[in-house]
C-alpha cells in the first residue's frame, strides 16, 4: 500500500492528511496557537478529591483544572509527594498523563500508567509485559517476545508497534534503550519539580502523525509552508532521522497543496451527514451523545431484477466506505451500522469478515462485536481524541 502524509495550512489551521493509495483516510486539524492539554502530556498533579463509592479521584493538573482518575486501574503511581499511608490521599502529588481529552461535559481523564511512545515501540509504566501488536502474525509475535525477554522487569514493559515489522532486532533494541533512558530521567527530574509542572508535552497533532502513520509503504511527507517544513525537518532529525529523505517541500504557487489533493472537499464531506458512493447508494452518519449510527441506503443505485447479489454488493461498498469514514471523522465509542437486507447468513458472515479487514487498516483499535437481532452491526472504537466535527465546531465558536 502506498502512503503519503501531507501538511498544509488552511484558514490559519494546520491540517495533516494521511493518504493511502491516493485516498485521504485521516484528517487532523490544529490551530498553531491552541496548545493546552493534549493526550500524552505528563504533569505533576495533586489529588483534589476522592470519591470512594466509585473508586475514583479528581486530580488537579493546573490550578482549577481537574481530571478524572480511576483508582482501580492505577496500581503503581509515581509520587513526588506522599501525604498519608493509604494508597491515595487528598493532597498527594504524583505523575499523571492525559489519557483522554475533555469531551463535552466530561473532564479529561488522566492515568499514572505512563506511556512513552516511540516510532516502533511504547514503554508502559505499570504494565510489565512485553507485548507485540496484534496485527503481527502469531509466530512473529512469539519471536519478538522471546527476543526481548531480557527487558522484563518489575517497573515497566514494552509494546512493539506495527511499524516495527521490517525492523532488525538491533534497531528495535536501540529505540527501547533510548526510551528507558527518557523514562528514568523523567522519574528523577519529577522529584525536584513543583506541583502542576508539565514534565512532558506530547508532540502536536501534525508531528504525532509522523510517528503514528504506518511506515509500510510510506513514500513522501509533503509540506508546503516554509516555517512548517523547518519544524518538521527538525522533529525528524531528532526523532526519526531515517525519514528525513522522505520529506519534500512542495512549491507551486499556482496549485496549492490542499487543492492538489482536494483536502477541503474531503473535509467538507467528512462533516456532512450524507456520504454518496460510486454506485449511487449513500451512507447517513449521525453521531449522538451515546453512540453513532451509520445507515446504508440504496439511494440512486439501479438494482437489477435478476441480480441476487445486488444488496450484498451495495453492503460491501458501504462497509469499505463506513470503515474509511469512521477513521476520517475519528468516530469512537459504540457505532451501529444498519446494512441493507442482512437476512442471508452466509452473506452476513462474508460481510462481517470484509468489514473486519477494512477496520484493520485503522491504527486506533476498532472491533466488530456482533450482529444484533435487529440486524444492526455493532462496532466499537477506542476513544482517544475528539471527533472531527467537535474539533471544527470548537474552532468556529
Amino acid at each position: 500500500m502506498e502512503r503519503k502524509l501531507i501538511l498544509c495550512r488552511i484558514n490559519h489551521n494546520i491540517v495533516s492528511s494521511v493518504l493511502e493509495n491516493g485516498k485521504i483516510v485521516e484528517l487532523h486539524i490544529e490551530k498553531p496557537d491552541s496548545r493546552q492539554f493534549h493526550v500524552g502530556d505528563i504533569y505533576i498533579g495533586r489529588v483534589k478529591n476522592i470519591v470512594k463509592n466509585i473508586q475514583a479521584a479528581f486530580v488537579e493538573i493546573q490550578p482549577g483544572v481537574e481530571c478524572y482518575y480511576q483508582m482501580t486501574d492505577n496500581h503503581f503511581p509515581i509520587f513526588t509527594k506522599k501525604i498519608g499511608k493509604k494508597p491515595l490521599c487528598i493532597g498527594d502529588e504524583l505523575l499523571v498523563q492525559i489519557e483522554r481529552e475533555a469531551v463535552k461535559t466530561k473532564v479529561p481523564t488522566v492515568t499514572s500508567n505512563l506511556s512513552l511512545a516511540g516510532k516502533y515501540s511504547v514503554l508502559t509504566h505499570g504494565n510489565t509485559q512485553i507485548g507485540v501488536s496484534s496485527k503481527f502474525p502469531k509466530e512473529q509475535r512469539t519471536l519478538w517476545k522471546e527476543a526481548l525477554a531480557d527487558y522484563a522487569n518489575s517497573s515497566y514493559g514494552f509494546i512493539v508497534r506495527t511499524n516495527a515489522a521490517s525492523l532488525s532486532l538491533a534497531e528495535l533494541r536501540s529505540e527501547l534503550d533510548k526510551q528507558i533512558g527518557a523514562y528514568e530521567q523523567l522519574k528523577v527530574l519529577a522529584q525536584s519539580r513543583t506541583c502542576f509542572s508539565c514534565m512532558k508535552q506530547a508532540p502536536r497533532e501534525y508531528l504525532a502523525a509522523l510517528k503514528n502513520i504506518y511506515q509500510d509503504g510510506l513514500q513522501e511527507i509533503l509540506v508546503e509552508d516554509a516555517q512548517l517544513f523547518d519544524e518538521v525537518f527538525q522533529f525528524l532529525e531528532e526523532e526519526q532521522p531515517e525519514d528525513t529523505s522522505k520529506l519534500i517541500r512542495y512549491e507551486d504557487s499556482l496549485l496549492p497543496l490542499h487543492k492538489l489533493y482536494s483536502v477541503e472537499h474531503v473535509l467538507k464531506e467528512a462533516l456532512a451527514e450524507r456520504v454518496w458512493m460510486k454506485s449511487g447508494a449513500y451512507l447517513v452518519i449521525q453521531p449522538t451523545e451515546a453512540l453513532t449510527v451509520i445507515d446504508v441506503n440504496s439511494g440512486k443505485c439501479v438494482l437489477k431484477k435478476n441480480d441476487p447479489d445486488a444488496f450484498y454488493k451495495i453492503n460491501r461498498e458501504a462497509a469499505a466506505e463506513a470503515a474509511r469514514q469512521i477513521r476520517l471523522r475519528n468516530l469512537s465509542g459504540i457505532i451501529l451500522i444498519d446494512f441493507i437486507n442482512m437476512k442471508v447468513l452466509k452473506e452476513q458472515q462474508e460481510l462481517l469478515s470484509f468489514l473486519k479487514d477494512q477496520l484493520q487498516k485503522d491504527p486506533i483499535r476498532t472491533d466488530v462485536i456482533d450482529i444484533t437481532k435487529l440486524q444492526l452491526v455493532e462496532v466499537t472504537r477506542r476513544k482517544v481524541r475528539k471527533p472531527l466535527h467537535e474539533v471544527c465546531q470548537k474552532q468556529r465558536s
